[in-house]
């Protein structure tokens, strides 16, 4: 008889359960875009069936999409098991717009299926496979995987399971698979209940040698000690209501737009910064513009953006789970001049470097994994309100070349980040194939106009082109 199987989940990857309720639900999602191509039945709709049995042929690969959440009885802590009653049609879905299927219809089928929580007994995700885009010629899949089970760079390496580099119609049989028993709650609690005993008495024997560490300036754990504290500090700062950042609830809008990467490159090449200070640069510009409409006094807010940074190294390519932090960058919204936006943040992001708030973020984490589970949810708002924010911008690099799902050329991508406590939208940039995709996920009631404000991105970065335009014509005439 097979041998009971359980894994604990990191601090980290519990944090993102421990954080979910009602209004916030801490799911991951896309909406990719794809050509029909291939995948068009004779009748015109979408071959669902031959995509369901190319996804089970590449689970063998995600092993964590057919594991559920199990809790360690007393203690509480989260742990994975095998799911004995895994079925792939219940996650794997199909649905179409209704006439004349258009990307307005898509956001609104998207934005429902965004605010609907995943079902807590069964494998968190879901990937909906939306048919009838431009009368057939495209269609969408929407994909939903719990943040407990991926960050942005782990959820990029799960693309490279499901796609490919060439169009490939070809479907390979799936590996075998039987469930491995799940543990007893007895098992689990014997098994986990001497974590409690010989973790202290671990750091009692490693008492010296800490002690040594602490006082040594070249060591890993001085660093982080000295990251920790600044990461305490800076989250020290006020942090101002803004009409984004009103208690939100549990629906959603969904927005999103497409710009060639090469004209921001443009705009780094010609200004200074990185390819990430020009975005800050362009979401800095945007905010200034919506929140002037709102009345809000841009000389005396101070507006915090959340920008998280992949602590994941070289051999860690290929699991999942979450290995990321944050730095938080003050947006200068009162800058007019868009120039001195992008070297105000270029700036702040060069001290960051240096400062290792990150990394200081990430042993926030670490000393998480010394809380009992009983108080987890206070250790994750404890780490959440220790880095407060009005709104995440993550920026997550992708391939620059084209991928397919078997036959389907994919033709862009929009992320989306979760909404938490007061941030009422949070924006996603995923770039692919020469193109940066922005999504823009939004409370339904503290941001309405969602719309507006993408049309806002829109314009403050043809500001931002126009200046780095003039620069060059100027460096020309100098020349």
């Amino acid at each position: 008889m097979a041998e009971a199987f359980y894994e604990r989940l990191s601090f980290q990857d519990s944090t993102f359960l421990a954080l979910e309720s009602a209004s916030s639900h801490m799911h991951v999602s896309g909406i990719a875009i794809f050509e029909t191509a291939g995948l068009r039945r004779d009748d015109g709709g979408i071959d669902i069936e031959r995509i369901r049995r190319y996804v089970a042929s590449r689970l063998h690969s995600i092993p964590r999409y057919r594991q559920v959440i199990r809790h360690v009885p007393v203690e509480g802590h989260p742990v994975w098991v095998d799911d004995a009653h895994f079925n792939l049609a219940y996650h794997v879905r199909h649905s179409c717009l209704p006439r004349p299927g258009d990307e307005a219809q898509l956001k609104l089928m998207a934005s429902r299926i965004m605010a609907q929580k995943l079902d807590r007994a069964k494998p968190l995700w879901e990937m909906w496979i939306v048919e009838g885009l431009d009368g057939g010629e495209r269609f969408a899949m929407i994909s939903k995987v719990h943040h407990c089970m991926i960050d942005g760079m782990s959820g990029v390496e799960l693309m490279s399971v499901l796609l490919s580099l060439e169009p490939n119609g070809v479907i390979e049989d799936p590996e075998p698979w039987t469930p491995r028993p799940e543990p007893s709650a007895l098992e689990l609690l014997r098994a986990e209940s001497g974590r409690w005993f010989v973790g202290p008495l671990d750091l009692v024997r490693a008492a010296p040698q800490v002690a040594a560490d602490l006082f040594d300036p070249g060591s890993e754990l001085r660093a982080r000690v000295t990251a920790l504290g600044e990461a305490l500090q800076s989250g020290m700062h006020r942090l101002d209501e803004t009409p984004l950042n009103r208690p939100i609830g549990p629906h959603r809008r969904f927005d999103w737009l497409k710009m060639p990467l090469a004209r921001v490159k443009e705009i780094k090449r010609q200004i200074g910064g990185t390819l990430n200070d020009a975005v800050l640069a362009t979401v800095a510009g945007a905010l200034r513009r919506y929140l002037g409409r709102k009345g809000v006094d841009l000389e005396a807010i101070d507006f915090w953006v959340a920008a998280p940074v992949s602590m994941r190294s070289d051999d860690e390519r290929g699991t999942l789970g979450n290995r990321v932090s944050s730095w938080l960058v003050p947006m200068p919204l009162a800058e007019a001049d868009p120039r001195l936006r992008v070297r105000r943040i270029t700036e702040v992001t060069a001290e960051l470097k240096e400062s290792n708030q990150a990394l200081g973020a990430e042993a926030l984490m670490q000393v998480g994994e010394w809380t009992p589970s009983t108080l987890l949810s206070v250790g994750a708002r404890m780490v959440r309100r220790a880095l407060p924010m009005n709104m995440i911008v993550t920026n997550v690099p992708g391939p620059q070349f084209p991928l397919y799902l078997l036959d389907a050329r994919l033709e862009c991508n929009y992320g989306q980040v979760p909404l938490m406590d007061y941030i009422g939208m949070g924006i996603a940039l995923f770039s692919y194939d020469g193109d940066l995709c922005w999504g823009f996920n939004a409370d339904w009631d503290v941001v309405p106009d969602v719309a507006e404000f993408a049309d806002d991105v829109r314009a403050s970065f043809a500001e931002l082109e126009e200046a780095a335009r003039s620069m060059s014509v100027a460096s020309a005439d100098t020349a």
